[in-house]
């Protein structure tokens, strides 16, 4: 067996509700403050949301902030095959909806969720007041002509069911943590380990999602189609990017690729966090509050 670290406590505890979309169960895991405003945040792919905890700590005490697991990852519930853009564009819808009907919200996301809130800033901007994108600026474009492959495989996927790959123990998994995020102090992952994985029943740990996630997805992206909604947007817009390029060339982007395309975003605003890769939240949260707390007070 592995030898543990202790695991870091958080300052502000949170706690689990439960929201029904469409028959669907979603976990929300929100820090409670009553009376104060509303703070939605949203992770990333193969991230939950309790990984949201070592910011919080670094936010003022004033916001009451909600995040869920996204379908398909944590403590919510799995989709019968594939997992789209559009699914988890309306279960945001649906979640703010249930906690702030009448109201503009502020929103955070990272990754996956960064994309998924300038999406919906974007498709629904009467309802957003102010957005914050952490090191999120869509895929690499996809070719028309890649449609038939990637839906033959796509096809294959479903016949074969995935597997996540399997750690001795959560120090073992938080072990692969600090491997994938360099700066994240040991108590820190050791941590998350316990929320971004479960057991297995057989004695080892894995993560704690749908390995469904692993298909390709039988959508082809689109940048044309993703900017024709940012251009819409109406809220002021925050891009925190951090200044690790590693995502970038994992996705075959260019940092100038990815300046034209947050230039087409109206009322945007940019920061960076330097020394840090692409889980900013993770590895630099009390810089990532810093930049953030800011620019919601302004708005």
């Amino acid at each position: 067996m592995s030898t543990a670290a202790t695991p870091w406590t958080p300052r502000r505890e949170s706690q689990s509700e439960w929201l029904d979309v469409r028959g669907l169960r979603l976990h929300v895991r929100r820090w409670p403050r009553p009376g104060a405003r509303k703070l939605f945040l949203l992770h990333g792919w193969m991230d939950v949301s309790a990984s949201f905890h070592f910011l919080v700590d670094e936010l003022a005490d004033e916001w009451d902030v909600i995040a869920p697991d996204l379908r398909g990852f944590g403590e919510s519930a799995w989709s019968a095959d594939s997992y789209l853009f559009a699914h988890y564009l309306s279960d945001l819808d649906a979640l703010l909806q249930a906690y702030s009907p009448d109201e503009p919200v502020r929103l955070i996301g990272h990754s996956l969720g960064g994309n998924l809130v300038c999406l919906y800033a974007g498709v629904r901007p009467g309802r957003v007041r102010a957005v914050a994108s952490l090191d999120a600026f869509g895929l690499r474009d996809a070719a028309p002509d890649d449609a038939p492959r990637r839906l033959e495989k796509w096809l294959h996927q479903l016949r074969e069911p995935e597997r996540f790959r399997s750690y001795p123990d959560f120090t073992g998994l938080a072990r692969q943590l600090r491997l994938e995020n360099p700066r994240l102090p040991p108590a820190r992952a050791e941590f998350l380990a316990h929320h971004v994985g479960e057991e297995d029943g057989l004695g080892a740990v894995i993560r704690a999602a749908d390995p469904a996630h692993k298909h390709v997805s039988p959508a082809l992206y689109r940048f044309a189609e993703t900017a024709a909604v940012w251009q819409r947007i109406t809220a002021p817009v925050l891009a925190v990017l951090a200044d690790d390029i590693a995502l970038l060339e994992r996705l075959g982007l260019s940092r100038s690729e990815v300046d034209a395309r947050l230039a087409v975003i109206p009322n945007l605003q940019r920061a960076t966090v330097r020394d840090c890769g692409h889980n900013l939240h993770l590895e630099r949260p009390a810089e990532l509050a810093a930049i953030l707390q800011p620019f919601f007070d302004a708005h």
